[in-house]
């Protein structure tokens, strides 16, 4: 399956379900957030800096194996095999614990042709070839964490170093979101996620049966909401916003079977009802903010 900007709550409930999800996100905000300065020093730690063709086609060489390594990312179309049990609700959740919808070179895409791509502030300001560098360090960074259960140790860490190496230089800018009025609500969410203690995630949890129960239409208050970012021009924002999520999510506790259960798509629509809550009916937030209370 493809990801794109405008559905980045499903790229998302991949994210939060990887041992290494939040570092994902951590690459894809870093290209998100990045202005010119940002890119040219992404560029400017490539391995590839200063070496001989030999040796960057050495490096191109291993670059390819790794993402070959990647694909062995367990998929959730064949991640049920074998799975016991006859409860379809309890195998789906089980089955979802252990894949992705997704895959890494759908990663690699987003974030190379959307995170990147022509209506990036920065992209035009620098030239090709620094923005395809800086594209090549946060495409190893998220494929290399985004497979980091099924990579060898050295092939993660040749993947994932060259970023790390920038974000440890403070190279690469914090996200900034401004969303207007919105903005103080949205950081408060996140806070109050990020600040959860067991009780806290248990009223998440609470909340997600209690949402099953009464069926709410939460799938089409979401589209509504991603049309609506998209039409806006606030498609950018409202993935930034999810992806902040993604890491507050992981930073309060939840883990990849509360991912699987509902809790991060409760988290999404809380997300999705705030960054578009201008724009959306009444029904719409109502359904989105529900698992707030």
């Amino acid at each position: 399956m493809p990801y794109s900007l405008v559905s980045a709550a499903t790229l998302g409930f991949d994210l939060v379900r990887l041992p290494a999800g939040a570092a994902v996100a951590d690459a894809l905000l870093a290209g998100l957030a990045a202005d010119a300065p940002a890119l040219s020093a992404l560029a400017s730690v490539h391995p590839a800096v200063g070496r001989d063709r030999d040796d960057r086609a050495t490096l191109a060489v291993r670059s390819r194996r790794a993402r070959e390594l990647a694909a062995a990312v367990p998929h959730v179309r064949t991640a049920g095999t074998g799975l016991p049990g006859t409860d379809r609700a309890a195998v789906l959740v089980a089955q979802l614990e252990r894949s992705t919808i997704g895959d890494a070179a759908a990663v690699e895409r987003v974030l190379r042709e959307d995170v990147l791509g022509a209506e990036h502030p920065a992209v035009a300001l620098v030239d090709e070839d620094t923005l395809a560098a800086a594209a090549d360090v946060l495409a190893d960074a998220a494929v290399g964490s985004w497979a980091a259960a099924v990579l060898p140790p050295l092939v993660r860490r040749q993947l994932t170093g060259p970023f790390a190496v920038a974000t440890a230089a403070g190279m690469v800018p914090a996200p900034a979101l401004d969303l207007g009025p919105a903005t103080g609500a949205l950081t408060d969410l996140l806070a109050g996620i990020r600040g959860l203690d067991g009780p806290g995630r248990d009223r998440w949890r609470v909340a997600v049966d209690e949402g099953r129960a009464a069926r709410r239409p939460w799938a089409t208050a979401m589209h509504e909401a991603s049309w609506a970012a998209h039409v806006s021009g606030r498609t950018r924002a409202l993935a930034t916003a999810q992806l902040l999520a993604v890491q507050a999510f992981l930073d309060g506790g939840f883990d990849a079977h509360d991912g699987a259960a509902g809790v991060w798509n409760a988290v999404a629509g809380c997300v999705q009802g705030i960054v578009m809550g201008d724009l959306l009916g009444a029904d719409s937030l109502a359904v989105l903010g529900a698992p707030r209370g």
